[in-house]
């Protein structure tokens, strides 16, 4: 019975100076991996640059555009003009519309280093949802936005051949078991 009764007396203390570690701020649920776990996908997923989230083709096919206009410098004043004329015309949104999609596009691109380096990674939660058409159409548009500033640079060169090579793979037909 001494036994007994030393056991229930340890397992209050315990619970006695978990219960006062947990008021003075000591949380001792961290060293659970389970929780650590979720907290660290959780935070990985949040803290991701959201470049690499881009679900639509539109969203994406608008980044690669802008991508292209600001791979020498700044865009100049007929880039946007023309980005939003495309923007209006071939996506068919308002005045407005078009306008916040190129503001978030530049803002999501930033510099520009990660869409050029990772291209890939940045095209491939879209890439499923591209038609063959689209993808067709997302190529012609880069490069018609290449275009207008006359000749092209190297850098817009290497971004319209790797994007027209992944988007190339997008409009394959599937196989059976593909």
């Amino acid at each position: 019975m001494h036994v007994v009764v030393g056991m229930l007396g340890s397992l209050v203390t315990v619970l006695w100076l978990l219960y006062r570690l947990a008021e003075m701020g000591i949380d001792l649920g961290g060293l659970n991996p389970f929780l650590w776990q979720r907290r660290r996908q959780w935070k990985k997923h949040y803290d991701a640059n959201p470049v690499f989230k881009l679900d639509s083709p539109m969203e994406a096919t608008a980044l690669l555009i802008t991508a292209t206009a600001k791979a020498d410098g700044d865009m100049s004043t007929e880039e946007k003009r023309a980005i939003l004329e495309i923007f209006e015309n071939e996506f068919h949104l308002s005045r407005k519309d078009a306008a916040g999609l190129l503001i978030s596009s530049s803002h999501l691109l930033g510099k520009g280093d990660e869409v050029r380096n990772s291209l890939n990674a940045v095209l491939s939660p879209s890439l499923s949802s591209f038609t063959g058409e689209q993808a067709a159409s997302a190529v012609a548009l880069i490069r018609r936005i290449a275009d207008i500033g006359g000749s092209t640079t190297g850098l817009q060169d290497e971004l319209i051949e790797n994007a027209s090579s992944i988007l190339r793979q997008a409009s394959m037909p599937k196989g059976k078991w593909s």
